[in-house]
């Protein structure tokens, strides 16, 4: 058996992270030993040979960035994290998986310092990764000049067996491979194993075929303990600069346990005896836990101090940078800082009645028209919907090989990529990201927008044809229950505008929304322009989530009319109706939930009273949650059932949502008994 003495340095840090991170797991009784025991050599190569990093500056913008997508496999990545210098204490990591701790379960780049993106739900890193390659290149060609490099960085990722089962990781790769990303390098944990068995039961395909395929540089290492070998193989992937690279490392789950090459060692503790054995194994002394060698901490020193070099010698470059292109590198500093240039709402459209009728769709293209004018880093486009999402549509002057500099892309057919993408591009920094499509398809993407979420991103997620006023492509393109299931989402804001005005307030708050995706839900139909100069200012309305439209007249309110979107309009006409029979009625426009929510307590009880319990929603969709505004004593107007295909006022009539069931309803909220027109509607 060989003892520590015995191995090279290289392997003595090798195993140390190996068993750093079997201590985590088994100390928690929780977790994945199973990849970090495989897949460390890969590891210890890449960060001591290769990554470009200063753990004393997370945030330097030229770094290298570095993402685990098989996130599962955290404790390698906190092992690195502590033996690289990044401030990871060992009482850090026998927390591992704890309550609030900085180790969790899978990588949480909101608690832990260093890490770039949250990953863990499988094939989400590698499109963030791909992500954050768009994000360089694009960078570098806005910024670089001849002599002066100011953005020339790599994505690196750490993928599994499972990251490239999921749909997403294939989307990502044919899209990566389209752009010819030729900075994003990607390293295959390939052990055959995942978490029910081996994969032969259902992945036998030839995946490095698949990535030739899609365009990319393809490598195989057959030893994924051989360090030069793996070395080598990245210094190949470098050597290649229009293509991405993927290389296949073969390696052992489980490598040095009893359970080496099994699926037991994929995702539970290896228990007290195998820990002892693994120890064993490695030359270790099997009745200590988290033991570092002072030599491999020693020597781990040395790529963070590299590093600091590195950002030393790049801060002085840029200082020179600053003095030949100050107004490049005033944009650059901003855009890193994630804030905006002065005066970038200053030309944001205000609209009158007498500009007509317009979609909320159109209102938000023209909007974006203006923004990427005054925001150079503004940067996205759409799932291959860009006329229909009134968003740039020229392929002439998209984000393509050769053309970084450009910021409008075509995502193609590829929602749950584009998501993705979306999340790494505002992790990578010096970016705000946005993408569209139909309300529908956020279905397609929904894993993304959730971690986009809960990693606080900023990005914008742009929604049209957002109700059954889709009209004649039917139910299968009319959302019911998307924008319910979006609300449902903790730190995201969803945004649903009832005219021109309020959607250019929506896109000024979704720019300034530093820690939270904003989700802009918008009309494929055309919508009266709400007048301003009579009724409520969308500018401080939206900001508040919901405010009086329309005060009642003719004595105090005896009713409210809450509504979103297209239903505004609505409940204004209603409003009419009523007030004419005698009803003083208010009306509500709520653009968004959440930032109602935030408001102050004596704000939410003028908009609506508690005492005045009398109220009707309005929402061309799922009534879920409405009811909380709506109370026992009121009653929704909403979507129970799918849509069908017809033009978007035959089912608009169809379905109630018309001035005349509005005040039918209204009516019988005021009767004292809502819930029986409710049954009907429900049943009909």
């Amino acid at each position: 058996m060989p003892t520590t003495q015995d191995i090279s340095l290289d392997e003595l840090s090798v195993n140390t992270i190996r068993l750093l991170s079997v201590d985590m797991v088994q100390r928690a009784n929780s977790g994945h030993p199973g990849l970090p025991l495989g897949a460390a050599p890969m590891a210890y190569v890449l960060w001591s040979r290769f990554l470009r990093f200063n753990p004393q500056d997370v945030h330097w913008p030229d770094r290298d960035r570095f993402l685990l997508s098989a996130g599962h496999g955290s404790a390698l990545l906190y092992s690195l994290m502590h033996l690289y210098g990044y401030g990871l204490s060992l009482e850090d990591l026998k927390q591992f998986r704890q309550l609030d701790s900085k180790t969790p379960g899978h990588p949480e780049s909101h608690l832990t310092p260093g890490i770039e993106v949250t990953t863990g739900p499988l094939g989400q890193g590698f499109a963030n990764a791909v992500g954050m390659a768009m994000g360089e290149e694009f960078l570098a060609a806005t910024y670089n000049r001849p002599g002066h490099v100011v953005q020339n960085h790599y994505t690196y990722t750490i993928v599994s067996d499972g990251d490239l089962m999921e749909g997403i990781a294939s989307e990502a790769a044919s899209l990566a491979g389209h752009l010819k990303l030729g900075k994003l390098i990607c390293l295959y944990d390939d052990n055959g194993i995942s978490l029910d068995g081996p994969t032969s039961l259902a992945f036998t395909e030839n995946a490095m075929l698949r990535f030739d395929a899609y365009g990319w540089h393809t490598q195989h290492v057959r030893d994924g303990n051989d360090l030069d070998e793996i070395e080598a193989a990245i210094r190949a992937a470098q050597a290649v600069t229009d293509r991405p690279s993927i290389i296949a490392v073969k390696t052992i789950i489980g490598f040095g346990s009893a359970l080496a090459g099994t699926s037991k060692a994929h995702g539970s503790p290896l228990g007290a005896d195998n820990v002892r054995k693994v120890k064993e194994f490695f030359g270790f002394n099997p009745d200590e836990s988290f033991v570092v060698p002072a030599e491999v901490y020693e020597s781990l020193k040395a790529p963070a101090a590299k590093g600091a070099d590195l950002q030393a010698d790049w801060q002085q470059r840029f200082g020179a940078y600053e003095t030949e292109f100050a107004d490049l590198a005033r944009q650059f500093t901003v855009s890193y800082k994630g804030d905006l240039p002065e005066n970038w709402d200053a030309a944001l459209p205000v609209y009158t009645p007498a500009d007509g009728e317009l979609a909320t769709r159109q209102a938000s293209g023209n909007a974006l028209k203006v923004l990427k004018k005054s925001i150079p880093y503004l940067f996205g486009g759409s799932a291959d919907l860009a006329s229909s999402n009134e968003m740039d549509k020229s392929g002439d002057d998209s984000f393509q090989p050769g053309h970084f500099e450009r910021s409008n892309v075509w995502f193609g057919v590829r929602e749950h990529a584009m998501g993705g993408a979306m999340n790494g591009l505002a992790h990578h920094g010096g970016i705000k990201p946005y993408g569209g499509t139909f309300l529908t398809f956020s279905d397609y993407m929904r894993g993304a927008i959730r971690l986009t979420a809960l990693a606080e991103s900023s990005a914008v997620f742009v929604f049209t044809h957002d109700s059954i006023g889709v009209g004649e492509d039917g139910p299968t393109h009319q959302p019911i229950e998307q924008v319910a299931g979006l609300r449902t989402i903790p730190n995201i804001i969803v945004l649903r505008p009832a005219d021109a005005n309020e959607t250019t307030e929506a896109w000024r708050i979704a720019l300034t929304k530093p820690r939270s995706p904003v989700v802009l839900v918008l009309s494929r139909q055309k919508l009266p322009v709400l007048d301003q100069a009579k009724f409520g200012s969308a500018r401080e309305g939206v900001a508040r989530g919901a405010y009086v439209l329309s005060e009642a007249e003719g004595g105090a309110a005896q009713l409210i009319l809450i509504a979103t979107g297209s239903e505004v309009s609505l409940a204004m006409k209603a409003q009419i109706e009523l007030q004419t029979a005698g009803t003083p009625t208010r009306v509500v426009s709520m653009p968004s939930w959440e930032l109602f929510e935030q408001q102050p307590r004596a704000y939410r009880e003028q908009v609506l009273p508690p005492g005045l319990r009398q109220r009707v929603t309005i929402e061309a969709g799922s009534p879920m949650g409405w009811h909380k505004y709506a109370t026992d004593a009121g009653a929704t107007i909403s979507m129970n059932r799918f849509g069908a295909s017809a033009p978007a006022e035959l089912l608009f009539e169809k379905f109630g949502f018309t001035v005349e069931n509005v005040v039918k309803r209204a009516r019988a909220v005021l009767a004292g008994h809502p819930e029986e027109e409710e049954k009907k509607e429900v049943l009909s």
